[in-house]
């Protein structure tokens, strides 16, 4: 531990001109104190670290000093590519590896180019979770992370509506959606098993127990983890939306579909609707997750959507109508 101490201490002092005993302490999570004896054992130990007194002083290598333990190690290597998303290498407890990564990249620039991460960082920022909702770190994250990026299998039970089941898994990927943890795995060890033949999706914070066992497995070759993400997101969400319903639009009633709707969905009405009326309303069949949720969708258009059936939410609509000029009608 005080020897990768040491030579972090080492990188940032190779990447910045000086800096003082507390912003080492803050950067390396040790006391001032423990600063002034590492920067005595690296004395010692022949690196020239030279130590400015007064209210601008701090420290310092002299002679144009530079290590060359500048080699990226795996999984510095492997976090250093998520290093754009601090919170998720945060959560799978990664943020060290990725911290190490960009010292000893920092450290093996030349000079005028070194605070180009720092650039980079006041630019652009991924905020991956949703708003209004606070995210939560699933607990077993770091143990499923392990075993994915080691290809191990693992022992798991899953919390599935009121029962727990068990599975061993084949761990292929994480992925993190609006804030949600999913993992990639595959169920079952079948010989001759096509990649991703099996593959399931599995909500990380449903895990109730993350066993890894001694045997790892064989990575499909030609498994593509953002394709079979993009395919199970799509068919997720074409297959919640199991009703119907017949809606006459207006130009602005037709404008703003998507944005009250599933996005795919009212797209896909809106193209095979029919010529407009006289008034410029079209009218669509636009598929929906229940009932309710289209009435509680469709009541964000106003008077700029009409429900012509089914007709139990026709009447809803009415109903609700009827409400709301007795609360304006006054």
């Amino acid at each position: 531990m005080r020897a990768a101490r040491l030579i972090r201490m080492v990188l940032l002092l190779q990447s910045r001109p000086s800096m003082t005993g507390a912003e080492l302490a803050r950067e390396l999570e040790v006391s001032e104190r423990t600063v002034a004896r590492d920067v005595l054992s690296l004395s010692e130990a022949g690196v020239p670290v030279y130590a400015d007194r007064g209210r601008a002083g701090g420290y310092r290598l002299i002679g144009g000093y530079r290590t060359r333990l500048t080699g990226l190690g795996r999984s510095e290597a492997e976090a250093l590519f998520l290093s754009g998303v601090p919170a998720a290498l945060r959560d799978m407890g990664l943020a060290d590896a990725a911290s190490a990564a960009r010292l000893k990249v920092s450290a093996a620039l030349l000079p005028e180019l070194r605070d180009a991460a720092d650039g980079a960082a006041q630019r652009f920022h991924l905020d991956a979770p949703a708003w209004y909702r606070e995210p939560a770190t699933p607990e077993l994250l770091p143990a499923v992370a392990d075993a994915v990026w080691d290809d191990r299998r693992i022992a798991t039970r899953y919390r599935r509506k009121d029962t727990e089941v068990e599975r061993e898994l084949e761990p292929y990927g994480l992925v993190l959606k609006a804030g949600v943890w999913y993992l990639a795995a595959r169920a079952g060890t079948e010989a001759g098993t096509e990649p991703g033949a099996d593959m399931r999706v599995y909500r990380v914070d449903r895990f109730t127990s993350v066993t890894p066992l001694d045997d790892r497995f064989t990575r499909g070759p030609d498994f593509d983890l953002p394709a079979f993400w993009a395919e199970r997101a799509a068919q997720f969400a074409r297959s919640i939306l199991r009703d119907e319903v017949v809606v006459r639009l207006t130009p602005d009633g037709a404008r703003h579909l998507r944005h009250v709707t599933d996005r795919a969905g009212a797209e896909e009405a809106l193209a095979a609707a029919g010529e407009p009326d006289e008034q410029g309303r079209i009218t669509v069949t636009l598929p929906v997750e229940s009932l309710d949720v289209a009435y509680s969708q469709l009541l964000g258009l106003g008077p700029e959507a009409e429900v012509l059936a089914p007709p139990e939410l026709r009447e809803r609509f009415a109903a609700a109508a009827g409400r709301m000029r007795g609360l304006y009608g006054r």
